[in-house]
């Protein structure tokens, strides 16, 4: 019972410390060593650029898609330059609207929240009780800034997209 105790309080501090799973993708033995499941899916795929998709294997979202870029050591959207981060979210829209229809939503979770340190996109139905207001209109997904820690997701409007910045939890905007 103590043992249960302790791992609890300790697993508590690190999400109080804000602690992401360490990736270390500097050394060539990193890829045995990562805690990071999705950088150790990202070490399979060919080094080309480009965004690959996972089924998210979480029991509680058995309706997400995940959008991860192929190339490591990027943990974060500001990471990333411009134009990956556009070929990231034009990809993982592009899989939303072949999911979902016009029903989409896709979001990225704040350093607080994530679990997992490779970059990926959650994708899934819009959950139509998140629609609310104070959201950025942007015009393409180039446009779709990269916040600083907190997360961000969007869902369409008409030919164009509503983003919402600064919050953590974000993917209480997707169906689960």
């Amino acid at each position: 019972m103590h043992r249960l105790i302790l791992c609890v309080s300790l697993a508590a501090a690190a999400l109080a410390q804000n602690i992401i799973p360490s990736c270390d993708c500097s050394s060539a033995g990193a890829a045995q060593r990562r805690e990071c499941s999705l950088s150790n899916e990202a070490e399979k795929r060919p080094p080309a650029p480009g965004v690959f998709f996972l089924k998210d294997i979480n029991p509680r979202k058995p309706n997400r898609t995940l959008a991860l870029p192929r190339q490591l050591g990027h943990y974060r959207l500001d990471d990333l330059t411009p134009a990956e981060r556009t070929r990231l979210w034009t990809a993982a829209i592009e899989k939303a609207r072949e999911l979902w229809g016009d029903d989409w939503a896709v979001a990225y979770n704040g350093d607080k929240v994530r679990t997992q340190c490779h970059i990926h996109l959650h994708i899934g139905k819009l959950n139509s009780g998140a629609k609310r207001s104070g959201f950025l209109e942007v015009s393409s997904p180039s446009k779709i800034p990269a916040p600083a820690s907190g997360g961000v997701w969007i869902y369409p409007s008409g030919r164009k997209f509503r983003v919402f910045l600064g919050e953590q939890t974000t993917e209480t905007a997707l169906v689960r």
